[in-house]
């Protein structure tokens, strides 16, 4: 299969370009008016020079499917599907418009899955680094009940709220980060260049020194002497620590950890049951099962630990107990949202109380966000002002007290 350059006009005359895989130009040219686009100028690429170029660089030039690559996708299928446009003419028509190669490429094998009879579901669960498993499994939800469209929105909500978590959360790390960064330069410019000088001074004192300026002294000759295999160490620990969540306990130790920590446990509590009421709602109206719906919700969540409460509130439902007992067993949830999900169950509007509960959490979670910063910057304070104080400490008490000494035999 080679690869080809292609020029073409879309719908509204624009002129637009892109590449594409395909045995013959006639292909190409077929996949493009598919599209909804009219070829106007298409040429093989160079084999010699794909041939020379590393793959390495080939992926490098490709770049990486972004979170608002994929919420764009998500908006346009929905349009597409919602029109009655049919889904492999939808997909040859984003191919054929992608802008990064990356997602091009994507399509492309999705396409070429759904050509072999295979389920959407499967064809992007080919690629976990580009969908994850939320948007695979509530792919496979509008699959099972047919409502794809509705899907596809659900899905660009999601991802909206999404990335305005993550601004919200990169806003209010900002400062905290840089004034961390700015204390790692400081100890180690102090441990290179200050405490040596000082400590050159201090030799020719001829006497013991305080034990805060031998301590910071030590520290900075041992830094300075084993910092090849300080660094290494680190590097090992990272690794390390990286294999170790990537295996199931640890990934499920890991979860559990983050909710107890003191400032941004709750934060990632709330918006973890965010997404798992939205999707808890999307698939309880698309008329799913609830026990089947429970087990696609579980894997959404992102969280091992919570995951693990929610398939033992399944559980729970398939032994014959109600889901406002079973989420009352699980420990995860407020009284006011057990008494929600109560109301709904007698009531049968579970759906929507669910998106009550998503967004009733997801103004907690907007809150909480706002207040991190607020909430981090004291603990940031209190650590700097022990930093100074140690430096201080150690470096100008020796300087004092020879002053102290030097005053005393001039009198």
């Amino acid at each position: 299969m080679d690869r080809f350059h292609w020029k073409g006009r879309n719908a509204r005359g624009e002129l637009i370009a892109g590449t594409l895989n395909a045995p013959t130009e006639s292909a190409v040219a077929d996949q493009l008016l598919a599209g909804g686009v009219t070829p106007v100028h298409i040429t093989v690429d160079d084999v010699e020079a794909a041939a020379v170029s590393p793959a390495w660089w080939q992926a490098l030039r490709a770049g990486s499917v972004t979170l608002e690559d994929m919420l764009v996708l998500a908006r346009q299928l929905y349009t597409l599907l919602r029109a009655g446009v049919p889904l492999l003419r939808a997909l040859a028509g984003l191919q054929a418009s992608a802008v990064k190669p990356a997602l091009s490429q994507v399509l492309a094998d999705v396409r070429a899955c759904l050509d072999q009879g295979r389920e959407l579901s499967a064809a992007l669960a080919r690629h976990p680094q580009v969908f994850t498993p939320f948007f695979i499994a509530m792919t496979r939800v509008g699959e099972m009940t047919g409502r794809l469209p509705e899907v596809f929105l659900r899905l660009a909500e999601h991802i909206e709220f999404e990335m305005d978590i993550r601004s919200r959360i990169r806003q209010a790390l900002r400062y905290p980060a840089m004034v961390v960064v700015a204390m790692g330069i400081a100890l180690v410019v102090i441990n290179l260049f200050v405490l040596p000088t000082f400590a050159s001074v201090f030799a020719g004192f001829k006497t013991q020194l305080p034990l805060m300026t031998r301590l910071l002294l030590g520290f900075s000759a041992f830094t300075l002497a084993w910092w090849p295999l300080l660094l290494a160490s680190g590097t090992a620990g990272v690794f390390a620590l990286r294999a170790w969540l990537a295996t199931p306990d640890g990934r499920y130790r890991w979860d559990r950890l983050k909710l107890r920590l003191p400032i941004a446990g709750p934060i990632v509590q709330k918006a973890t049951l965010a997404r798992f009421a939205r999707s808890f709602a999307l698939a309880s109206r698309s008329g799913i099962p609830l026990s089947q719906a429970m087990t696609v919700v579980a894997q959404t969540v992102d969280n091992a630990w919570i995951a693990s409460r929610i398939e033992q509130m399944r559980d729970g439902v398939e032994r014959g107990g109600s889901l406002s007992r079973c989420a009352a067993a699980s420990g995860i949830f407020t009284p006011v949202v057990l008494q929600m999900i109560a109301v709904g169950e007698e009531t049968g509007e579970l759906d929507a109380l669910l998106l009550e509960i998503a967004a009733m959490y997801e103004r907690e979670t907007a809150y909480g966000i706002k207040g991190l910063a607020s909430a981090i910057e004291p603990l940031l304070l209190l650590v700097i002002a022990g930093l100074v104080l140690v430096l201080a400490l150690g470096v100008f008490l020796p300087l004092w007290s020879l002053g102290q000494a030097a005053m005393g035999r001039g009198g």
